[in-house]
């Protein structure tokens, strides 16, 4: 009797489906212990990601619903901020002056880093001593940068007034007129960032097979057209990477806007990260600026998304 039981038993443990519950068992393990590997290789970037990003982002936010002059408590308004905000015609006004900074600012930065990268791209002379020169303003501190920009543009004894008077010609006010003083801005922004541009789209440039170029020259095709059908075909994934950065970048200038007029003269270069920080520590209206900060999240956002999407119908990645 005893026997029989043994063997049913035996047959009942190797009957199919009987273990099954083990190998799941198994794979649940293996995946908790991968996600906890995962996570300790993560966690030197994802604590600081959270204390100082996302962190700060949460509690903008939150003080964004509130009326708060950095000393005494905050008292709730709800979406009060941003109504206000919204009928607020100087939020226009600082969103316009972004705009034009960018319009302005990113044609010449391209332009100027992809003229730099095709020429130190060739067989130049000296030409990595040239790259760390033209990379040396990157890594230049603003306040030294704007410093040199507010002397080279002084309208009264500056050397590109001094140049130009020797031409007779009548240089503007730059800095200090309100018509010129953001192209003063934009022209020291793009010397500054030249550097940067100039290194991806290099890199990009190296990238490219040379037997394409040759192909194309030995089918008749000037420099122009290799540019235009070859080259900058194939450049555009550094280029959308370019655009990319460079219009998250545009959006929040405020170093060289800060150093080098304050915002002014008359508003006249009043941009958004300068108006957050000016409601924030000039005017003590922390709400309102934590609500401007988070719209300019949002459009910074949108247009991201929108050039994430349109990536497909320009950017060549074979």
């Amino acid at each position: 009797m005893t026997t029989l039981l043994g063997e049913a038993a035996v047959e009942v443990a190797g009957a199919p489906g009987a273990g099954a519950g083990a190998p799941r068992r198994r794979r649940r393990s293996h995946r908790a212990r991968y996600a906890l590997t995962v996570l300790a290789f993560l966690l030197p970037s994802a604590i600081p990601l959270v204390l100082f990003v996302l962190g700060p982002m949460v509690a903008a936010a939150w003080i964004s619903l509130t009326k708060w002059n950095l000393l005494a408590p905050a008292t709730w308004v709800g979406l009060d901020n941003y109504i206000s905000l919204l009928s607020d015609p100087e939020t226009a006004e600082v969103f316009l002056h972004t705009v034009y900074y960018i319009v302005g600012y990113l044609p010449l930065v391209y332009i100027g880093g992809l003229a730099i990268a095709l020429a130190l791209n060739t067989a130049l002379r000296g030409r990595t001593l040239l790259r760390g020169i033209y990379f040396l303003p990157v890594i230049t501190s603003w306040i030294v940068v704007a410093l040199v920009w507010r002397w080279l543009l002084n309208p009264s004894n500056g050397v590109v007034n001094t140049v130009l008077a020797f031409f007779g010609i009548d240089g503007p006010g730059w800095w200090t007129d309100p018509a010129w003083a953001m192209p003063s801005i934009i022209l020291a922004s793009a010397w500054k960032d030249l550097g940067f541009v100039m290194v991806i789209l290099l890199a990009g440039l190296q990238a490219i097979d040379p037997g394409l170029i040759d192909a194309a020259r030995v089918d008749g095709a000037g420099w122009w057209r290799r540019l235009f059908s070859v080259t900058l075909p194939l450049l555009s994934p550094a280029t959308f990477f370019v655009v990319v950065i460079s219009l998250i970048n545009g959006f929040q200038v405020f170093d060289q806007v800060y150093a080098m007029t304050g915002g002014g003269p008359g508003g006249a270069t009043q941009v958004v990260v300068q108006q957050i920080y000016d409601l924030t520590f000039r005017y003590g209206r922390a709400g309102e600026a934590s609500a401007l900060s988070w719209l300019l999240f949002i459009v910074i956002l949108a247009v991201t998304v929108v050039q994430i999407r349109g990536q497909r119908k320009w950017v060549n990645y074979g």
